[in-house]
């Protein structure tokens, strides 16, 4: 029997819909939210704790909240601060086991815990020099992600050597070179007291195992545990968190299996769509209500995803005052545009963004999503040539910027002898010694990207609390800094469909679908087509109100004409040729000529 908390009526509730509530009434026992793309799934769990804390149900400091990149868990953390839980630990499954890790080595071990290899790349290079293979720097990549591939689905031996047979080793390495250079970078691992990312995970478990008082300790601290987006687990994440639950059942999981795109990187759904099976009597709670999109970019969305396992059928929801987001404002049809080539479809797809931003579309509401970051390059020279400035998501982190690192430290400095001032002001003068101003230069380039970048700092303080203080808000931004936490910076966003989960924008732009892009020409089988229709779903379910596909006939190194993606025909969306897509975009409102 499941216990389950009910509340007649509070705020941190009222702001949900029915089926959110019950998840967030449902604080004890086995839970698991299967939430659809859309559905409000960190606004039902984000309340679902920090109703938990504000009933007494939950000791903050025995709370932990786990998710799969800072970014995410950066979110976490705010919401819950906004929502006064801000005591519960919000981390991804990396950071939590190395703090564990780093707490409990100098006990168990003794001494400092390893050092933690942040690149494999030069270490790997090292290796194999040792094993005296000559390997090249595409072949040392593949070399880094088999490695990652065998840790974190915990391959034992025997079935490490059954894969191995099946597909060989990577690049031209005989099974035995591959081998050797693995053999060999654990070896420098071990003599340099180094971890790689993966072992963190492996070692931390291994210590729960084999250390029952670090076994206590871990269960003691914490009772509750919230796992976001549980459909990316891998068997190395299940093996902790099993461990560091130790057979309790306080546990709510929350996962789309039709948003599971990291298979090759050892994520599996299983674990999702078998855990009512593993946990009997689990609460199981379904937000199939899309609060993000226009019913027709759902309709589009449940079209791909019909009849696959693990599938929920979305219902758009056009209007609601109980979600974060405002509801679509059109119901604009997803349509497909059909163009000659790779630069027809660039210039295409720019022209279109240029008329919706003359139209009064703000640009950082726009993105336009990818397969692969190679077509990227195109689609940048084509915005810039209509005067569009873009920005490419994963090409260079926003905080590692020079100009914005300058910033944080700057705020830091002044923040430590400017005081009884407005925030505003306070900031603006940093960032003018800088060379901000409050007018954009005009036109793209370098120039307007520095001003854009410095801009997103200084908008930040609108969203700033009532009464933040100069220092709160500087030791925020290195905060924001250290999580990797970005602001939206006043840009059309390039992205590949990976990166693009998680986020949403008004406009969303998907090229290059043909076949061999998408699905990706080393796509074999059932299970990786699939991967990449669950890519594509979680591209079109980004879009809030207007959605276009597009592929060209012909380009990307393929010799004579290319096919539209499967995934296209089976989509049946509107077909329009490249010239109908132009003279579309030249007659809309305040488009130029």
């Amino acid at each position: 029997m499941v216990d389950v908390v009910t509340g007649a009526s509070d705020p941190l509730l009222d702001a949900l819909d029915d089926e959110q509530r019950v998840a967030a009434e449902a604080l004890l026992g086995p839970v698991c939210v299967l939430a659809g793309a859309g559905t409000g799934k960190t606004r039902a769990i984000t309340h679902r704790i920090a109703y938990g804390v504000a009933s007494g149900t939950y000791d903050p400091a025995r709370v932990m909240a786990l998710t799969f990149t800072s970014r995410a868990a950066a979110e976490l953390r705010a919401r819950l601060r906004a929502l006064g839980a801000g005591a519960v630990p919000a981390r991804t499954f990396h950071a939590a086991a190395l703090a564990q890790l780093n707490h409990f080595w100098p006990i168990v071990v003794g001494g400092s815990a390893p050092r933690v290899l942040e690149f494999k790349g030069r270490l790997l290079g090292q290796a194999a020099e040792r094993a005296r293979v000559r390997v090249d720097t595409a072949t040392l990549r593949d070399v880094a992600a088999e490695i990652e591939w065998r840790k974190v689905t915990v391959a034992g031996p025997e079935t490490y050597a059954t894969r191995l047979a099946s597909r060989g080793a990577p690049g031209s390495l005989t099974p035995e070179q591959f081998l050797a250079v693995v053999d060999a970078y654990e070896s420098l691992k071990d003599e340099r007291r180094m971890l790689d990312f993966e072992d963190v995970l492996l070692a931390m478990a291994g210590m729960i195992e084999s250390e029952a008082s670090v076994a206590m300790h871990v269960r003691e601290s914490y009772r509750h545990f919230i796992v976001d987006e549980y459909q990316d687990v891998s068997p190395a994440q299940q093996q902790l968190l099993d461990l560091w639950l130790g057979g309790r059942r306080d546990l709510c999981v929350v996962g789309d299996a039709s948003q599971t795109i990291y298979s090759f990187a050892g994520a599996s759904a299983d674990y999702l769509l078998d855990f009512e099976r593993r946990y009997e009597g689990a609460t199981v709670v379904r937000l199939e209500r899309n609060y993000r999109s226009s019913t027709e970019i759902v309709d589009t969305a449940n079209r791909l995803m019909r009849g696959r396992a693990g599938a929920l059928r979305l219902e758009a929801v056009t209007a609601s005052a109980d979600t974060d987001a405002a509801p679509p404002k059109s119901h604009a049809e997803p349509r497909t545009v059909e163009y000659a080539d790779d630069l027809s479809e660039a210039r295409g797809v720019a022209t279109r963004i240029r008329a919706s931003i003359d139209a009064g579309t703000p640009p950082e509401s726009i993105a336009v999503l990818m397969r692969v970051n190679s077509q990227s390059a195109i689609l940048e020279r084509a915005l810039d040539e209509v005067g569009v400035g873009s920005r490419v998501r994963g090409a260079s982190r926003f905080f590692d910027q020079p100009e914005v690192r300058e910033a944080v430290h700057a705020l830091r400095a002044a923040a430590l002898t400017i005081a009884d001032e407005p925030l505003f002001k306070s900031v603006s003068d940093v960032l003018r010694a800088l060379g901000w101003s409050a007018q954009a230069p005009d036109g793209p380039g370098a120039v307007r990207a520095r001003w854009e970048s410095l801009n997103a700092i200084a908008r930040l303080v609108d969203d700033a609390p009532a009464g933040t203080t100069f220092r709160t808000f500087a030791d925020e931004l290195r905060a924001r800094a250290e999580a990797q936490h970005e602001p939206t910076v006043s840009a059309v966003t390039l992205a590949t469909l990976h990166s693009a989960k998680g986020l949403e924008w008004e406009h969303v732009y998907i090229v290059g679908l043909t076949e061999g892009m998408l699905p990706i020409a080393y796509a074999k089988g059932f299970d990786a087509i699939d991967e990449e229709r669950r890519l594509l779903y979680v591209g079109i379910t980004r879009a809030r109100q207007r959605l276009e596909l597009s592929w060209p006939r012909q380009g990307g190194g393929y010799r004579g004409e290319r096919e539209p993606s499967r995934f296209l025909q089976e989509l049946g969306t509107r077909t329009r040729g490249a010239a109908g897509a132009a003279q579309a975009a030249r007659t809309r409102p305040g488009a130029r000529a």
